[in-house]
C-alpha cells in the first residue's frame, strides 16, 4: 500500500527528532558498516494490528537497502509471539530504524486493539464506535487509521471537514437554533451539522432546525433511550461523554447510532511489540 504524503511527513519528522544531527551514535561506534542482519519484529501481547505499513516504511526510510517482508495485515487479530515483519538488511540501519518504528506499530496497535475491544462489546446492537479529536497532535491521521483498523469508523477529520456545534458555541451564538441557522447560511450543504446537547428540552428545541445529527452527551441510558425515541430517525443520534467498556453494552442497547470514545485514541496502552534479530546459520 502506497502510503500518504501526511504518514510520509510524520515518519520523516520522528526520525529527524530521533537522529539530530549526529545520527545514530551507538550503531555507528560500535556496528561495523558492512555487517549485515536478519531480524523480526514480533507481538509480545496478542491484540489487533495496526500499522503494519507505517512500521515497513519507517525501515525503507532509513535505509532502502532493508528489505521488508509483511508477515500479517492491517486489521489482523494476533496471538502473542507472531511475527509481524521480517527484515533483512545492514545491521546499522536496522538498529537505527527500530525505536520509531516499534513506537508508532505499537501505539497504532494499542489504538486498533482498545477500538476492537468497544467493537465486539456493541456486536449485535446498531451501534458503531467513532473515534473524536482527542488524539495525540501531530498523529491524528495515524490514530484514525487504527481505530478504523480496529472496526471503529472516523468521525469529522478535524475542525475544517464538519460543524460541530458544542455548549460553548451555544452560549456564545445565544441559542441552539440561532447557531444552527448561523452554520447552515456559511457552510456548504454538503457539509455535516451536528449539536451537542445534554438535556432532553434541548433536544426538543434542536428537533426543530434540520441539522443532521446530535450529540447526546453525557445522557443516561433511559435519557438515549427516550432521546432516540424523540428524534425517530430525523437525524443521526450520537452518543458521548464517560463512555467505558463496562458501559458500553448498555449504551448500545437504546438504540443510538454511534457511539464515541475519546479513550481509544488518548489514552489506550500501547501493544508490546519488539525487535529480534535472528542468528544466522
Amino acid at each position: 500500500m502506497t502510503l500518504g504524503d501526511e504518514t510520509l511527513d510524520i515518519i520523516a519528522r520522528a526520525y529527524a527528532e530521533d537522529l539530530g544531527p549526529n545520527g545514530d551514535l551507538t550503531s555507528q561506534a560500535v556496528i561495523s558498516p558492512g555487517q549485515r542482519s536478519h531480524a523480526v519484529v514480533v507481538a509480545r501481547e496478542g491484540g489487533c494490528i495496526a500499522g503494519i505499513d507505517v512500521a515497513s516504511e519507517c525501515f525503507r526510510y532509513v535505509d532502502g537497502e532493508i528489505t521488508v517482508d509483511e508477515k500479517v495485515t492491517n486489521a489482523t487479530i494476533v496471538d502473542p509471539g507472531v511475527v509481524l515483519i521480517d527484515v533483512a538488511g545492514p545491521t546499522r540501519s536496522i538498529l537505527t530504524a527500530e525505536r520509531v518504528a516499534l513506537n508508532l506499530l505499537g501505539h497504532m496497535s494499542g489504538v486498533a486493539t482498545a477500538t476492537r475491544a468497544f467493537v465486539d462489546r456493541v456486536g449485535g446492537t446498531k451501534a458503531a464506535i467513532t473515534d473524536t479529536r482527542k488524539t495525540t497532535p501531530g498523529l491524528r491521521s495515524l490514530e484514525k487509521a487504527a481505530v478504523r483498523a480496529g472496526g471503529g469508523v472516523s468521525h469529522r477529520a478535524g475542525l475544517y471537514d464538519a460543524v460541530l456545534i458544542k455548549d460553548n458555541h451555544i452560549a456564545a451564538a445565544g441559542s441552539i437554533a440561532g447557531a444552527v441557522a448561523a452554520a447552515r447560511a456559511d457552510v456548504d450543504p454538503d457539509i455535516v451539522v451536528e449539536v451537542e446537547v445534554d438535556t432532553l428540552d434541548q433536544l426538543d428545541e434542536l428537533l426543530t432546525t434540520g441539522a443532521d445529527r446530535v450529540l447526546l452527551d453525557n445522557m443516561t441510558p433511559d435519557e438515549l433511550a427516550e432521546a432516540v425515541r424523540r428524534v425517530d430517525g430525523m437525524m443521526v443520534t450520537e452518543a458521548s461523554g464517560g463512555v467505558t467498556l463496562e458501559t458500553v453494552r448498555a449504551i448500545a442497547a437504546t438504540g443510538v447510532d454511534i457511539i464515541s470514545v475519546g479513550w481509544i485514541t488518548h489514552s489506550s496502552p500501547n501493544l508490546d511489540v519488539a525487535l529480534d534479530f535472528i542468528a544466522e546459520d
